[in-house]
């Protein structure tokens, strides 16, 4: 693309050197016929009999003065008509130029108008077009993320709203009983006191996440990278998730090789691989296997979590790393994850230097981690 633009260029610059060129060949010809044809053969003739007419006088005393006067100076008259030729000629080219310019100008006022349509020049000025429309295209594009992303902020806001506002509101009810029955039987304050506290931790939770990545966002998110383990930290989050993935039955087996070694920040990466396999066990039939397993290259490593579950719809597996996107719209934020996990775990592995994505067909969900091997 580049190696076209440039013969495209390079057209345009010859267009205009033959311009130039044949302006150049023009003017000499009129001098040359000027000189030849004229000043040498009849001009003189035309010269004398217009001096006679002009001035009264007979053709002797006219040819005297056309001698003495034009011939003895007609290095001069050819100077003036030669520069005469050259300036008319070169006022015609720069002319015929500023039609270019103005052209340009008419493109740029273009780019300012609040509209998609194309902006045409004329056909030499073909890669200028190209660049004004690629220009055009790319300020459209930026006014759309622009709007996307304040629109994204909004629903940011309102979902945060809207999911606080649930475990809040039992917060409140529950504190209210209590502030309102002093005399409550202990057993019945206790599991208010404890459904309270549950759901406080719940808010704390939620508001956590999103400040988290709200920092991700804003780029305040420093990495401290470690060679890791990538086998044994995966043995370590099976264990640890085992209780969540005990419940439907399901159970997870590791398809990839000892001391393998990549290199990252050691918290942040048990996250990602720990919101994955939570939502694995969320989302999984009972009583299947999630598979892990890795694929190494001389730079990469990729890491495959696949588990038996609902396919996911083409047009909603781009959404599941959105902000407070669930896949279940049943699963509100009480009962629910926050929509705020696989969203962190993009974050994460793109800072990483990585990239995650998720595929799912014949009742077979799979999300794919690429990551740099430690160096």
């Amino acid at each position: 693309m580049k190696r076209h633009n440039q013969e495209e260029y390079a057209a345009f610059q010859t267009k205009i050197m033959r311009r130039f060129c044949f302006h150049i060949f023009i003017s000499v010809l009129l001098v040359a016929i000027l000189y030849l044809f004229l000043w040498k053969e009849r001009l003189g003739d035309w010269i004398v009999s217009l001096l006679e007419f002009v001035m009264q006088i007979e053709h002797e005393q006219a040819f005297y003065i056309y001698h003495n006067y034009f011939r003895g100076y007609r290095e001069i008259f050819l100077a003036a008509a030669v520069i005469l030729v050259f300036v008319c000629s070169l006022m015609y080219l720069f002319r015929w130029m500023t039609r270019y310019f103005k052209e340009i100008h008419q493109g740029i006022d273009a780019l300012l108008e609040q509209n998609v349509k194309q902006i045409f020049l004329s056909a030499e000025m073909l890669p200028f077009e190209r660049k004004l429309n690629t220009v055009k295209q790319e300020l459209e594009k930026q006014k759309e993320e622009r709007m996307k992303a304040e629109q994204r902020k909004d629903e940011l806001v309102m979902y945060l709203a809207h999911d606080i506002r649930t475990p809040l509101t039992s917060v409140i009810g529950y504190l209210n009983l209590l502030e309102e029955n002093p005399d409550m039987p202990a057993d019945q304050r206790a599991r208010h006191v404890h459904i309270s506290l549950e759901k406080a931790n719940r808010l704390e939770e939620m508001i956590n996440g999103f400040f988290e990545i709200t920092r991700f966002n804003s780029g305040q998110i420093q990495l401290t990278k470690e060679r890791i383990d990538l086998y044994y930290m995966l043995v370590q989050l099976c264990d640890e998730v085992s209780p969540v993935l005990e419940l439907h039955g399901n159970f997870v087996k590791l398809y990839l090789r000892e001391n393998l070694i990549i290199r990252a920040d050691p918290d942040k990466m048990a996250r990602v691989f720990g919101n994955i396999l939570k939502n694995a066990a969320a989302y999984s039939y009972p009583d299947t296997e999630i598979k892990i397993s890795a694929e190494e290259t001389d730079t990469y490593v990729t890491i495959s979590f696949q588990n038996k579950g609902k396919t996911i719809p083409a047009e909603k597996i781009s959404l599941l790393f959105d902000k407070f996107y669930r896949l279940d719209a049943s699963r509100v934020s009480d009962t629910g994850g926050t929509g705020l996990g696989l969203a962190i775990a993009k974050e994460i592995v793109t800072l990483h230097g990585g990239t995650i994505r998720a595929e799912s067909e014949k009742e077979t969900v799979t999300f794919i981690v690429k990551l740099p091997l430690a160096e």
